[in-house]
């Protein structure tokens, strides 16, 4: 499917067919009337990250940009600390889901199988799978990007965000990840029925694009992963159209974003940093 434009508009966008959903039949039942008619459901596999031979993780994810999914997950989980650290990948279709064959360096896979957990993923999931408290609570490096974003950048970003997701347009079932340069531009979405799949796609996107200094946007609540994904790709801000919890508001303030909640066009509400008047 081509990118989205801003010149095309909601119509344009609920009149598309994305990657990452399939028809099938619904009955609606609406004041006692009963009709029958076709729907449009997002996409849901298993997706599994396989590094150099071993199973890490799956998750419950929407089999799209997944070149983008691999490299974010790993970079923001900490299992690589450059694009330069993975050496190739293969993606691999099977029965029951996708496999993500990773190929990384011996230092960096070494490090892997010292913290190795598994981790059965559940849309929403977090830490679910961490084994031990200091492994679900590892450090949060501290921002060197301290790029400051104003109040009316933000505030047209927003007012962009739903002509730039085309499967929740058709499908009303997926969250949104945005990467908006200084000004509020909208330049990449990414897609997902998981929150935290939609950044790590779209944190995998960036490493492969040059991009000046922006922020990111999410159609969802901010936790404290969420924060955590985005420092360790030192990105200065966080917005998000919901509510932030208190530990994603104590770990922006040490590692030094801003992190912004409640974000409609309109309103927004810091509770860490600050923006540009």
């Amino acid at each position: 499917m081509k990118p989205v434009t801003e010149a095309q508009g909601p119509v344009a966008i609920a009149a598309m067919v994305p990657d990452g959903c399939r028809q099938v039949e619904k009955e609606e039942w609406r004041r006692g009337q009963v009709t029958v008619a076709a729907d449009w459901v997002v996409n849901e596999v298993p997706v599994a990250l396989v590094y150099n031979g071993i199973s890490h993780v799956v998750m419950m994810a929407t089999p799209t940009e997944l070149e983008d999914f691999a490299l974010g997950f790993s970079l923001s989980e900490g299992i690589l600390t450059s694009a330069a650290d993975l050496l190739d990948m293969e993606i691999v279709e099977q029965e029951r889901g996708i496999e993500l064959q990773l190929t990384i360096v011996n230092s960096r896979f070494e490090l892997l199988k010292h913290k190795r957990r598994n981790l059965a993923g559940r849309t929403g999931c977090g830490l679910c799978g961490a084994e031990s408290l200091d492994q679900a609570m590892a450090p949060v490096p501290q921002l060197t990007n301290h790029a400051r974003i104003s109040h009316a950048a933000l505030n047209r970003a927003v007012a962009q965000l739903l002509d730039h997701q085309p499967l929740q347009a058709r499908t009303g079932a997926s969250h949104g990840a945005a990467w908006c340069d200084e000004a509020g531009n909208i330049l990449l979405v990414r897609e997902d029925v998981g929150r935290h799949n939609a950044l790590d796609k779209l944190l995998g996107a960036l490493q492969r694009r040059s991009s000046a200094s922006g922020f990111v946007l999410v159609t969802s609540r901010a936790s404290y992963e969420m924060v955590a994904k985005t420092a360790h790709l030192n990105i200065p801000l966080l917005a998000s159209v919901s509510a932030p919890t208190a530990l994603a508001i104590a770990t922006a303030k040490r590692c030094g974003m801003t992190l912004v909640g409640f974000t409609q066009p309109g309103r927004h509400v810091v509770y860490s940093g600050l923006l540009e008047e």
